[in-house]
């Protein structure tokens, strides 16, 4: 018997993560919104699943030279360069403003650093900020003791890195994952073993956009990270990859932007998915998607989305 939807299918969204109950599935992805408060006159914040925060590290970063965003036909190529206030700054100023103006809506912080040591020690300055229901582990970014080698490239790394975050707090860890990774099911494989909760898949590819004009690279630090449509594929891909791998949850996050894009993530097996450049590109996408979901379960009669996570029918 077809399951009946009563309430437009907005309670079919809601789902348990990692021992957290999200509203419903879409967050928005680290990098798109700063800290929240920017957009706090656009969207309605609270009517999303969560936000992942703009990275976090020790110390203030400038980040790269500007140009650091461009658009291609293909999507959009940044090169921010992880800028941010450092740990301090965020935890007097703008974790407070996310506790006191989301209820629903749950707060994950994007956690980066220059040696394995400095993920643990953000956490350790931040678990006992108000609002903060997890943290997301930045592999990706390079590892300065190895020479710029990224964190998740290497298994003993990797877990020194997740394993140095776990003895910083009993709040829910994920992991985000490199696309360009040999084998990123085995890299997650190493998350989880090591102690994270669940996995974030994928972080942006590296690439190359030519100003013809100049001669010149688009962005001042020369390359940059690919996201957007042409993104969503590898994504897609990567999550089938990691469910098959590891039983955690994961977020799935690369070129979402509208519903069907969503659960193209939700069937290849992520609970929660992140948006990023189309909100970049106009902020009311998540909420958008929210809504077409709700619609989306409520005409397709689907009581819990969640229950549609990793359905993907391999062909044999």
């Amino acid at each position: 018997m077809t399951p009946v939807v009563t309430d437009g299918g907005k309670s079919a969204l809601a789902t348990g993560v990692a021992g957290l109950v999200f509203q419903n599935p879409i967050l928005l992805a680290a990098g798109t919104a700063a800290y929240g408060r920017e957009l706090d006159d656009v969207i309605e914040l609270d009517a999303l699943g969560g936000i992942i925060t703009k990275a976090v590290s020790l110390e203030p970063r400038a980040g790269a030279l500007a140009p650091r965003v461009a658009d291609f036909d293909g999507g959009m190529i940044n090169a921010v360069g992880l800028a941010n206030p450092g740990v301090a700054e965020v935890k007097a100023r703008h974790l407070p403003w996310l506790a006191s103006s989301l209820n629903s809506a749950r707060v994950l912080v994007n956690v980066v650093g220059r040696v394995v040591e400095d993920f643990g020690e953000v956490i350790a300055r931040l678990d006992d900020s108000p609002g903060v229901d997890g943290y997301e582990l930045n592999v990706s970014c390079p590892n300065t003791r190895a020479g710029g080698l990224e964190f998740g490239a290497d298994a003993a790394t990797l877990s020194a890195v997740v394993r140095s975050a776990r003895a910083a707090t009993t709040r829910p860890l994920f992991v985000k994952l490199s696309p360009t990774l040999s084998d990123i099911a085995q890299a997650a494989e190493v998350a989880v073993n090591s102690g994270a909760d669940g996995i974030s898949v994928v972080n942006t590819i590296p690439g190359l956009v030519i100003d013809l004009a100049t001669r010149r690279p688009v962005l001042g630090f020369g390359t940059g990270g690919v996201s957007g449509p042409g993104l969503r594929p590898v994504g897609v891909l990567a999550t089938w990859k990691v469910r098959s791998a590891v039983r955690v949850p994961i977020i799935g996050v690369g070129g979402v932007g509208c519903a069907e894009d969503a659960l193209q993530y939700v069937v290849a097996g992520a609970s929660l998915v992140a948006v990023g450049t189309a909100a970049l590109a106009n902020p009311r996408v998540p909420g958008r998607i929210v809504r077409d979901l709700a619609r989306w379960c409520a005409r397709n009669g689907v009581a819990r989305l969640a229950d549609l996570v990793g359905i993907l029918e391999w062909p044999s």
